[in-house]
């Protein structure tokens, strides 16, 4: 069977690739997203090519392997929301989302050989309204510097919705299982239990 890498070291994506139970190793892609992020504005069509230059980075040195990459953004307003690294904008960021409905933008892409898959699952989140103390809990709870829209579902993040509407839960976390392992099979791999 042909080796997958995905493009990642995000412990996320990592973990729910796991849960397909097939063998596959981490690379970081060290992409410079800077460049993209300044020239493409629409949350979509950023993801996509995000997801697609770290599966190319890694896939350029790694032409026997199957590379997965992957990128996520929330989008609000016409803004692009991505990871704060600090709990102040993470309060900021939350304090802006609440209240309002907003999209998680979740897309992967897929290189093999000279086959490319690029595909994305939009995922509209209704958030409640919270106050500052409310906001302050949660961040003390999840710490969710690391993810785009300051906050973890799979966590305590999940009392801050009233709804979700999604095709696929694990796009919410950062790598949409159910077609990717779709695609992974059309491409001739098992995905347990078949």
């Amino acid at each position: 069977m042909k080796r997958i890498i995905l493009a990642s070291n995000s412990p996320y994506r990592k973990a729910l690739l796991e849960r397909l139970g097939i063998n596959f190793t981490c690379l970081n892609s060290n992409l410079d997203e800077s460049i993209l992020k300044e020239k493409i504005q629409d949350p979509q069509e950023l993801t996509r090519q995000l997801a697609l230059e770290k599966a190319k980075n890694i896939a350029k040195n790694h032409k026997e392997a199957l590379v997965i990459g992957s990128d996520q953004v929330c989008h609000f307003k016409g803004q692009i929301l991505g990871k704060t690294g600090n709990l102040e904008d993470s309060f900021k960021q939350l304090t802006y989302l609440q209240g309002h409905t907003h999209e998680l933008i979740t897309s992967y892409a897929i290189i093999d050989n000279n086959v490319e898959i690029v595909k994305t699952n939009i995922t509209t989140l209704h958030m409640r309204e919270l106050n500052d103390l409310q906001i302050k809990k949660y961040l003390s709870a999840d710490n969710p510097i690391d993810c785009a829209g300051s906050y973890k579902l799979e966590l305590n993040g999940i009392s801050l919705f009233k709804k979700i509407e999604t095709e696929d839960q694990t796009a919410i976390i950062g790598l949409p299982l159910l077609s990717l392992a779709d695609d992974l099979i059309s491409l001739g791999h098992t995905i347990p239990p078949y």
